[in-house]
């Protein structure tokens, strides 16, 4: 899954149509750093240390995967495509936008490049204010105070006036919330799992993980599959029955919706590939009597990916007892993922092919799937 960060960002503009500079940084954030979680409001304060045009300041939260080095770079990047200029003077100037790296976790980083926490935060007014609206209870890890405190304690007295424009997240021109059940499949290797954690955390949705881990069964049965395979198959069955109907069944007033990394019908696609004939036939009339009583996902979305790239993406993930998985047993799964979505045309399905995308680790991959997903 996505190993992801939070990251406090100050904004600040004060040449042009200052809110038209902040929306469209927060955009290019959005596309280039990571998910934008929550954004304040705008407030104008008087230029500090030099005679200009006042500033419209705001602070955002992001969630990224990348490192504070990395997102520095790519803010910087960001500031030069809206045409920030920098001066090697000394001096302040008036700037189109400004960004900031204030906290980056509960992290304490410094080096030749960043400074975090952003070393003057505490004495700067137009930074607390509207920081202290989207995470008042956030520490210091440096101080050891929360912002609500910082702000009441800040020396500051400068000049400042919440505006009432307020700019736009971007997340928000997705919307899931019509469907009350998506289910993410596809082959071992995907990204499932990843997949259903990052929608889950951008659009409040409750998560449901498969236990595969769990399973004491697994790894015996990748060393000997003829033994394993049938009691595998049931103990599956069994808990993917009982973490879906349990799941399904609590309501959850503070999601949107439920997401989950897989739909219980894998198991009859994985049994029809590691049972015998005899044992799949039995198995299958355990499946329906169990089947028929569980509730079918909304939208079923299923992420195709190439054989050479699942065995880069299983390689990668290290798991000892899927080592040697033959390029055969994947494109058998694959086939019968394909034989199950031809055979149930009542489904809202979606296949989307995401052979040459990287999505965990590409944030355009990632907005292209969601467009994907969506449309």
């Amino acid at each position: 899954m996505s190993d992801q960060k939070r990251l406090y960002i100050g904004l600040g503009s004060n040449v042009g149509n200052r809110f038209s500079f902040l929306q469209s940084a927060i955009d290019s954030i959005h596309c280039e750093v990571g998910s934008v979680i929550k954004i304040s409001s705008c407030y104008e304060t008087p230029a500090i240390g030099f005679k200009g045009d006042a500033f419209i300041n705001t602070c955002i939260e992001v969630r990224t995967c990348f490192s504070a080095e990395l997102a520095l770079s790519k803010l910087l990047h960001i500031e030069e495509q809206h045409g920030r200029k920098r001066y090697d003077d000394g001096q302040y100037h008036a700037r189109t936008i400004d960004l900031d790296i204030l906290f980056f976790n509960e992290d304490i980083i410094e080096n030749k490049i960043l400074s975090v926490p952003h070393p003057r935060l505490d004495q700067r007014r137009f930074v607390l204010q509207p920081l202290n609206e989207i995470a008042p209870e956030l520490v210091h890890p440096v101080q050891n105070k929360t912002i609500s405190t910082l702000l009441e304690c800040t020396k500051d007295n400068s000049t400042i006036k919440k505006q009432k424009e307020t700019l736009r997240n971007p997340i928000e021109r997705f919307d899931f919330s019509s469907y009350n059940f998506i289910a993410i499949e596809g082959n071992i290797g995907a990204g499932k799992s990843s997949l259903t954690q990052m929608m889950a955390e951008d659009f409040n949705a409750k998560s449901i993980f498969e236990r595969f881990a769990d399973n004491p069964f697994l790894p015996k049965f990748y060393e000997d599959s003829e033994r394993y395979a049938f009691t595998l198959e049931m103990s599956f069955l069994a808990d993917r029955y009982q973490q879906i109907s349990d799941d399904l069944s609590q309501l959850d007033l503070f999601k949107d919706f439920i997401i989950a990394d897989y739909d219980v019908f894998k198991s009859l696609i994985f049994s029809k590939i590691t049972l015998q004939e005899d044992e799949f036939l039995l198995y299958r009339k355990l499946f329906y009597q169990v089947y028929k009583d569980i509730k079918r996902p909304d939208l079923y979305v299923y992420l195709h990916q190439n054989i050479e790239k699942l065995q880069k993406n299983i390689k990668k993930r290290g798991r000892d007892y899927e080592r040697n998985l033959e390029s055969t047993y994947l494109n058998k799964i694959h086939m019968g993922y394909l034989d199950f979505i031809k055979n149930n045309p009542t489904f809202k399905v979606k296949i989307i092919d995401i052979s040459d995308r990287d999505f965990i680790e590409n944030r355009h991959d990632y907005l292209w799937l969601l467009e994907q997903i969506q449309g």
